[in-house]
Parts: structure tokens; sequence; C-alpha cells
């Protein structure tokens, strides 16, 4: 064929119209009636299993386009494997509980959960799960997602938490249940726990600080015994997390300088190979304005024995500040020293 010739096609009056909108409720009527998905997997019983585990929803409001995508996409997954001779059945689910539900019903309700009472609460909180359910269940058979509708899986039945139940005692019994502390997100507008899925962190550029932690004792300095303005000099690259500082944190195995600032007569201790960085580059200071009166190894520096001052006041209530050594501390770039605020995070608190 000459692609180059033109092609005069036929005309006519009658527009291009899909008329989906029209058309698809009766397509999935179709489909219902006729019990299409059930029939999809009689023909394929005894055939190689295909199973999507599918992350529920939560029932607190109507689909959004996220939903759409979500599910869609798996439906597109499933039917193909079913296409491809497998028996792929599909169990829908919700998730009946959390925050989400429980917020959506207070915006409902117009209160928070200091004006509501904590049984009522939470029978209206199930009635409205229930209710979102049935509403997101329509929705979804209209997007044409097949599935067995009719025997969903909720999170609220007695069955499904007895599952939990039983789950957990098997867990119990190896010794994999154990009770311990760890640092959670907290939402002061919401005034609730959060989980590590429901944080978003967006991207956020701050100044890098250092900071002096000053730490008074008797220290050994050229063999002799002095008593000694010392501060330990910490760079931090979240300077929000300060005033929850509980410790100071050096490398056990790296070589530390306590230097003396001639004009502040003060004694600094940072790692020694950014000595000259920090006090040159960045300070602006020349070799005539320090001196070194010490080396030590990081393991030798817990003299404090947890006598160091925060400098931000006590707006944290502890019983001592205390310095750790730890190999994770960079001889990169900062001082070698940082500072520990174990609200702000897991690594921090461990």
């Amino acid at each position: 064929m000459d692609y180059s010739k033109t092609v005069n096609l036929p005309q006519t009056s009658m527009p291009m119209k899909a008329d989906l909108p029209k058309r698809e409720p009766g397509w999935v009527e179709f489909w219902q009636k006729n019990g299409i998905y059930e029939q999809m997997l009689a023909v394929r019983k005894g055939r190689k299993k295909y199973v999507l585990h599918d992350g529920p929803p939560y029932a607190n409001g109507h689909l959004h386009m996220g939903h759409a995508l979500n599910k869609i996409l798996k439906d597109i997954i499933v039917k193909s494997r079913a296409m491809a001779g497998h028996y792929a059945p599909y169990i829908p689910g919700w998730d009946c509980h959390g925050l989400p539900i429980e917020h959506a019903l207070m915006k409902e309700l117009g209160k928070d959960k200091h004006t509501v009472d904590m049984v009522d609460f939470r029978k209206k909180a199930a009635e409205f799960a229930l209710k979102f359910m049935d509403i997101q269940r329509t929705e979804f058979k209209r997007l044409g997602i097949f599935g067995d509708w009719d025997k969903p899986y909720l999170t609220l039945t007695p069955s499904y938490e007895g599952g939990i139940l039983r789950v957990f005692r098997e867990l119990f019994k190896k010794d994999l249940i154990y009770r311990s502390l760890k640092p959670v997100q907290w939402c002061w507008h919401c005034e609730t726990a959060l989980a590590e899925a429901e944080v978003e962190y967006e991207n956020k550029e701050s100044i890098a600080i250092y900071v002096k932690f000053p730490a008074k004792l008797m220290i050994d300095v050229n063999d002799k015994s002095k008593d000694i303005d010392l501060f330990f000099i910490i760079w931090t690259t979240t300077p929000w997390t300060l005033p929850a500082n509980t410790g100071l944190m050096l490398n056990h195995e790296l070589t530390y300088s306590i230097v003396k600032l001639k004009s502040r007569n003060e004694h600094w201790l940072l790692l020694s190979n950014r000595l000259k960085t920090i006090l040159e580059n960045k300070l602006g200071l020349t070799s005539d304005d320090y001196e070194i009166v010490k080396t030590l190894k990081g393991k030798d520096c817990i003299w404090t024995n947890g006598n160091y001052s925060r400098p931000f006041g006590d707006f944290i209530r502890v019983n001592e500040s205390k310095v750790f050594t730890s190999l994770e501390v960079s001889s990169e770039d900062g001082s070698g020293i940082v500072h520990i605020a174990p609200g702000h995070g897991e690594i921090d608190y461990i």
C-alpha cells in the first residue's frame, strides 16, 4: 500500500461518541447479573492459584483518585492472571479502625476527643466505618473491579479480631513479643501518635551549626592537673533538636584534641583532623591563635561522668547528661561530636 496517497474516508453526520457514562453502568450490571467473576473462577478451578494480597483502604469517605489508581491497577493484574489461565480470586477488605476514621467522624460531629464520650464514640465510629464500607463497595463495583464483594473481610468483625489474637498468641509462645520503649511521632493538631507510614517528609534545608557544650572539670593537661573551662564542640544539621538534647556522642577509635583558644581563655574538645577546617576555615583563626594542649582517643574522653551542661536550660528534665562513644560518629564532616536528642529519632533513642 502506498501510504503517501491521501485516503478519503466516507463522510458521516454521526459524531464519534463513546457515551461511557451511560454505557458503562449497563456493562457493570450485565457482569453482575450474569456472575461473570464467578464464572471466571469456576472455569479455572483447580488451576495454579494467583492471589493478590491487597492492603485494605480505610472506610472513612467516598473514593478519590488515589483509590481509583490503586484498585484499577490491581484489578488489571488480577484479571490478566486469570486470562493467563490462573485461578485468581480477589477478596476485598476494609480497615475499620484508626485515626483516619476517627478524624473524619470528629469533623462530621463537629467535636474533638475532649468533648465526646469514648464508649459512645467507638460505637459511632463502627457505624461510620460500616456506612462508608458499603458506599465504597458500590463505587468500586462502578469502576468495574471484579471481586467477592458479598464476602469482604472487615477488621472489626469478631472473626477477624479473633484471628489477630490467635496469631498474637502464637507469636507470644515463640518469645517474639516483648515490651520496650521507642520514640513515636506525635501530631499536635490531632493530639495522637502517628504511625511511621503516616508521616510524610518534605525536603528542608537548614543551617548547620557548631555549638559549645560546657563541662567544667579537673583534667590532666601537660602532666599538670588543672581546673579548666572545657567545651565540647558539637556540629548538627538539625538545630531545632538542640533543646531536646540529653547526651553527646564521640567515636571511641578516633583521635581528639583539647585546644586552648588564647583570646578566649577557653579549651575546646574536637576531632583532631577537623581542627584546621573549623578553627581556621570556619572561624578565621590562625595557627597562632590557638594551641593543642592534649590529644587523646575518643574512648578516653569519658571523664565528665554526665557533668556537662546543656546551654538551652532545663526544658527536658533528665537526671544526667551523658557522654557516649560509638563508631557511628563520622570523621568526614562536623566536629566529631554529635549531640543526641532521643525524642527526635530512633537511632538517637537507641
